[in-house]
């Protein structure tokens, strides 16, 4: 067994949903802790799916080449720089195993996704966090602590989880030109397909322009496909057969290629989508500040919010009547919580649940 195994912690999932309707006595249970996409799949999805399910006794090798190039029609990235894996979570997995090896340095924001700094710890690697500034990211000191470290890896979440800020273009940019010639930035997108395109950052130019940039991309968010598990890396077309050495081969099934290729086609109804989550998280957050809180601007499928109780204490009572968030004592930052955005009906139920529930607690303060 790798010695480092034996220093980290398991990665936090929580209570199951039978779990929590076991503890409470709940016959419904909602999830507003794991930033799925509570709306439900596409349009046309669930029938791709159905109609693959007719060749799954063939391997995916024509799916996959289906896939690759109906990502390039929709990102405008080459086919030669697409790889597909069984999630995002897999992807980073994957980098780590190929640019890591015991002894290396790897860079990670002090609030961010804990797999980037957990699984590159699990290949050896020293992890360096780096503070925030004010919760925002900050990219002077992500590109010179590389420098300082000789890092092989800064990991980026942009948008970043949990905070739900965006990066600039420009700053992105002069993030990229300080960085040293031998760090890799890796971005998990997982977030970006909720950023409207005219804002969103094109980083598969980078990668087309030979940058060392590698990009992580999730179908679990905007498309609502985390039970299929799929995702895509964007990396220079030279290293993907060196990816497909460590990948087994055809790990994605066919029914989430599927289900991936109907969702880049479904590109009125992916627009649709964002608007309709824009417009329950812009609800969301008008109930929290009306309840006394203060929630964080967000470009994803949650809100981050500043509370005046205990975050814990307030998503144990909340889970009492069936509600899950997520304490942000979990990331080191106590006194917040994240909610994920759900239908109109689910936020003004949960909006009226909290309003209680706050009440509750602040009534127990001396």
């Amino acid at each position: 067994m790798v010695p480092e195994l034996e220093e980290l912690d398991q990665f936090a999932l929580g209570l199951t949903i039978a779990e929590v309707k076991a503890r409470y006595g709940l016959d419904e249970v909602v999830k507003l802790s794991w930033n799925e996409n509570l709306f439900g799949p596409l349009p046309g999805v669930v029938e791709a799916v159905h109609e693959e399910l007719d060749n799954i006794w063939l391997y995916p090798e024509q799916p996959y080449v289906d896939f690759r190039n109906e990502v390039a029609a929709s990102t405008g990235a080459s086919p030669t720089n697409v790889l597909p894996a069984h999630g995002s979570l897999a992807l980073i997995g994957l980098v780590a195993s190929m640019l890591l090896r015991p002894g290396e340095h790897v860079v990670v924001p002090a609030l961010t996704y804990g797999l980037y700094a957990q699984i590159s710890a699990t290949r050896g690697a020293t992890v360096h966090r780096v503070p925030m500034r004010s919760l925002a990211l900050d990219l002077d000191a992500l590109a010179a602590t590389p420098r300082r470290v000789e890092a092989r890896i800064v990991w980026i979440c942009d948008p970043n989880n949990p905070t739900g800020a965006v990066l600039g273009r420009d700053e992105w940019g002069a993030f990229l030109d300080a960085l040293p010639e031998r760090c890799v930035a890796v971005v998990d997108e997982a977030y970006a397909d909720f950023v409207h395109p005219d804002r969103r950052l094109r980083r598969e130019l980078d990668v087309a322009e030979g940058r060392r940039v590698i990009v992580l991309r999730s179908f679990s968010k905007l498309f609502g496909l985390a039970g299929l598990r799929l995702g895509y890396a964007l990396v220079d077309a030279p290293l993907v057969p060196y990816f497909d050495l460590l990948e087994e081969p055809f790990n994605v099934n066919c029914a989430a290629l599927a289900a991936g290729c109907a969702c880049l086609r479904a590109t009125e109804a992916v627009d649709a989508r964002r608007t309709e989550v824009a417009t329950a998280k812009s609800m969301l957050s008008e109930k929290l500040r009306g309840a006394g809180l203060d929630p964080l601007p967000s470009a994803t499928n949650f809100v981050l919010t500043r509370l005046d109780v205990d975050d814990v204490e307030l998503a144990d009572l909340l889970a009492e009547r069936g509600l899950l968030i997520r304490p942000v004592s979990d990331y080191g930052l106590p006194g917040y919580a994240r909610i994920t955005v759900g239908p109109l009906p689910l936020m003004e139920r949960f909006s009226t649940e909290l309003t209680d529930v706050l009440a509750s607690l602040r009534d127990r303060v001396p």
